[in-house]
């Protein structure tokens, strides 16, 4: 007896591989090509697995690719001896990602460090960015308060001293748990399955390494705030900002200055920490989901 074909859910992720100069990227996809793309930006720790509950909510309505970048989740992790660590080289890497899968027009959602990488493709590529969705994502020196005092020290000097405070004090399982669950208003609701998956994939040989090179590339990114800045200002992109404000690593500082340079922004200052889709998926998707209707109507 055949058994019949059950049809897939139009909400269904696919779980894709490319190669991408020699390295093989992982990215998560649903919805159809015919409706507007979100390209969804992972912050650090984690990966795309940080958008795998928002992405089957707004599936039905969206084009979702969410990528992993180079040594993180599932994307090829070669040593830094034979690949660049670098926001440049990332943002490169996921400019090529975009290419070849031959997206025009996309939205970018932007979160930790995918606010760096993602400004890089939009002031490359202004004219393909339908709009900003902001999720404690830096791009103002406001938002660098006391958390980044060790990085900074990294910055200026990259000692095996100063790389030990970061080691200790960033890439722990305590250190990735308090990430998860700072600022929350229920951390019990909080999902542990988070930092135990990155926390898997930070401990694999040779990450720790890769990551300490990433802190100290991080030091490229505030002399580019005042380019991001000037790209607000001249293209007016319409900005969605969800911001947990209890976010030590981006505090909400640094969300505030978003409306000096944007007129056409809808903005939203949340009760949750750095992770907010962990508490506040709900209203976060159908803030997108208007925001991303509005605009493409207009």
């Amino acid at each position: 007896m055949t058994t019949p074909a059950i049809p897939q859910s139009p909400t269904a992720i696919h779980h894709k591989t490319v190669e991408i100069d020699g390295l093989n990227i992982f990215y998560r996809e649903a919805g159809s090509k015919d409706a507007p793309t979100i390209l969804l930006l992972h912050g650090f720790p984690t990966s795309s697995h940080m958008f795998r509950n928002l992405i089957p909510a707004l599936a039905d309505t969206f084009h979702l690719i969410a990528p992993d970048y180079p040594g993180f989740g599932a994307s090829s992790m070669p040593l830094v001896d034979e690949f660049e660590y670098s926001f440049d080289k990332l943002a490169d890497v996921i400019d090529r990602l975009v290419s070849r899968l031959g997206l025009q027009k996309y939205f970018l959602y932007l979160m930790d460090y995918g606010a760096p990488i993602g400004y890089r493709l939009a002031t490359k590529h202004p004219e393909n960015v339908l709009g900003l969705i902001v999720q404690n994502g830096n791009a103002y020196e406001e938002g660098l308060r006391e958390f980044w005092n060790p990085l900074k020290a990294y910055w200026q000097d990259k000692t095996p001293e100063n790389a030990r405070v970061l080691v200790d004090n960033v890439l722990t399982l305590e250190a990735t748990k308090w990430q998860y669950t700072n600022g929350t208003r229920n951390p019990e609701a909080v999902a542990p399955d988070n930092w135990f998956h990155d926390q898997y994939l930070l401990d694999r040989p040779g990450n720790q390494a890769i990551q300490l090179e990433l802190f100290h590339s991080y030091s490229t990114n505030p002399p580019l705030y005042p380019q991001w800045q000037a790209y607000f200002r001249q293209y007016q992109p319409p900005t969605l900002v969800v911001w947990g404000k209890g976010d030590y690593i981006f505090p909400a500082e640094g969300a505030y200055p978003y409306q000096r340079d944007l007129s056409n922004i809808e903005f939203h200052i949340l009760d949750t920490g750095h992770f907010a889709l962990e508490e506040d998926l709900e209203f976060i998707a159908n803030r997108i989901r208007d925001f991303g209707l509005r605009t493409v109507a207009e």
